[in-house]
């Protein structure tokens, strides 16, 4: 594996999807380089912790724990032989394509040092109709969800400028709670939930959404 680095950085704008519907920022642009920012929480805050990304959907996505989205570009050559076509960095939406660092079995708590800027590993991906509309590949959803290979989602703790080629330094907390398992528990496994929960290292708005899911289904 090579020394853990940005290959790539986007930047998207809201705009009509094709054939319509609401508009979307999943179809992040190439740039050599953005400004990162703690943007706020979900409702009422900044949306993207990348300045000038936009958000389509704020219900879902954007806010303190959805800051960044970090893609590594291994899973993305592993969805090209899936599909059969090319994805190009940013093809997921992502705004941090990585090389070298898997976020599969990234920990919840990982921090990422690149350059001046520190960035958190918070939570997985959810997959969306947006997003699956964006592949246009059928049964989108179920497959990127049997896949697990769902990014990861960062916060920002030290803001500052990322540019393309960084090298990424990783700090690892010492528990074994990884995106992997918290995607899981978010996707119905109640045994997943029930091992994050209990483990108490997931942020207190995750750990309470899993609690009452819990609580509703009986795990």
């Amino acid at each position: 594996m090579s020394h853990p680095h940005v290959l790539a950085l986007g930047s998207g704008r809201r705009t009509a999807p094709r054939g319509g519907g609401r508009p979307t920022a999943i179809d992040k642009r190439p740039v050599e380089s953005f400004e990162v920012r703690d943007p706020g929480p979900k409702h009422g805050g900044l949306g993207s912790g990348v300045v000038g990304d936009e958000i389509g959907n704020r219900k879902h996505h954007g806010g303190a724990l959805q800051a960044v989205y970090a893609y590594p570009r291994e899973d993305q050559e592993f969805w090209e032989l899936q599909i059969g076509r090319p994805i190009t960095p940013g093809g997921f939406g992502e705004n941090i394509t990585t090389v070298g660092l898997g976020t599969t079995h990234a920990l919840v708590g990982e921090l990422w040092r690149i350059g001046e800027v520190v960035l958190r590993v918070e939570v997985p991906r959810i997959p969306c109709s947006t997003f699956a509309a964006h592949m246009g590949e059928p049964r989108w959803v179920r497959r990127f969800t049997e896949a697990g290979r769902t990014g990861a989602y960062l916060s920002v703790v030290t803001p500052g400028f990322v540019h393309t080629g960084a090298a990424i330094e990783v700090e690892r907390p010492a528990h074994d709670i990884d995106l992997l398992l918290l995607f899981r528990a978010f996707t119905g496994d109640l045994a997943a939930a029930r091992r994050v929960v209990d483990a108490n290292v997931v942020h207190p708005d995750v750990r309470e959404e899993l609690v009452e899911t819990l609580a509703r289904r009986g795990g």
